[in-house]
């Protein structure tokens, strides 16, 4: 049987409509905090259309994500080079810094602004001559790198403490909500492919959801967002489709968010961390099915 492709027109109107970024009402309503940094609103491409040949030597053009460098200059000094798809690149490079933990808080920053042109985000602090410390040298990071001081990471979970689980639990009718509302935020997944999906929940209730080339900038926008606007994540869940390796359960435990969940597995150290600090973390997530690797005392699986 010869492959089903869809049609030109119909890729066309759906890469149009395609959104990477969707916050709810509630989302949208909130306003960033006092003191907050200033932000550039750029915008850039999501999808490249290109042309292939198919197994069978046949022409087709599809598209494809319009993945971008996005180096980050930091009181003018380089940091770091970020792959992204560049659809929310301010609140990436906020969470990238907070979850490096590069920040001593949201003030310390004075305005974020990216300049696709240059393939620039320049972020200037507040700090003056006590100026943020930096790597001696820039971290290079592709998508998936780690791209972090790991073993600083690692020192800094010992502090976190998360909610008991009688204050931040979730049903099952929960996670199934969860899984079913994802399915309507993949624009460009369907569109394209090759992107990851991250989305944080309050119970089932979706406040903002990101599509990027890569899990950790999922993860970071979140963190941005949530940074940006000062959402506490004790009552909230992390969804996104990409392995929940070590360096991920860290993420969301620094952003304080005791429930993960993913379509994808979970890496022994992922596994260790959230056993740590008592994180649920659930895997292979898809349709109605679902494990719970850690956590099971933050699950209610009858209700």
């Amino acid at each position: 049987m010869a492959p089903c492709y869809r049609t030109l027109q119909e890729r066309t109107i759906e890469s149009r409509e395609a959104r990477a970024l969707v916050l709810s009402p509630r989302a949208q309503a909130l306003r960033p905090l006092n003191g907050a940094p200033r932000l550039s609103q750029s915008s850039a491409e999501l999808l490249r259309q290109v042309d292939i040949v198919d197994e069978r030597g046949d022409k087709h053009s599809l598209y494809i994500p319009s993945e971008r460098p996005l180096t980050v200059l930091l009181d003018d000094r380089e940091l770091v080079t970020l792959m992204t798809l560049g659809a929310a690149p301010e609140w990436l490079v906020l969470g990238y810094l907070c979850n490096q933990r590069l920040l001593d808080g949201i003030g310390t920053i004075d305005s974020v602004v990216v300049d696709w042109a240059c393939g620039t985000a320049r972020v200037q602090s507040r700090l003056g001559e006590r100026a943020m410390e930096t790597p001696q040298s820039p971290l290079a990071r592709t998508g998936c790198a780690l791209g972090t001081a790991f073993g600083d990471a690692m020192s800094a979970i010992e502090g976190i403490v998360l909610p008991e689980p009688g204050a931040a639990s979730m049903s099952r009718s929960t996670l199934l909500s969860i899984l079913e509302s994802m399915r309507a935020h993949d624009d460009i997944h369907r569109a394209a492919g090759s992107v990851h999906s991250c989305a944080l929940f309050g119970a089932a209730d979706l406040w903002v959801s990101i599509e990027d080339v890569s899990r950790h900038n999922g993860v970071d926008t979140v963190t941005g967002w949530m940074a940006l606007h000062g959402v506490a994540g004790g009552d909230k869940i992390l969804f996104t489709t990409g392995r929940l390796t070590g360096e991920m359960v860290m993420k969301a435990a620094f952003n304080g968010i005791p429930i993960l969940i993913t379509r994808n597995g979970v890496t022994d150290m992922g596994y260790e961390i959230a056993m740590r600090l008592r994180m649920a973390l659930f895997g292979r997530a898809a349709n109605r099915r679902y494990l719970c690797y850690t956590g099971a005392e933050r699950f209610d699986p009858t209700s």
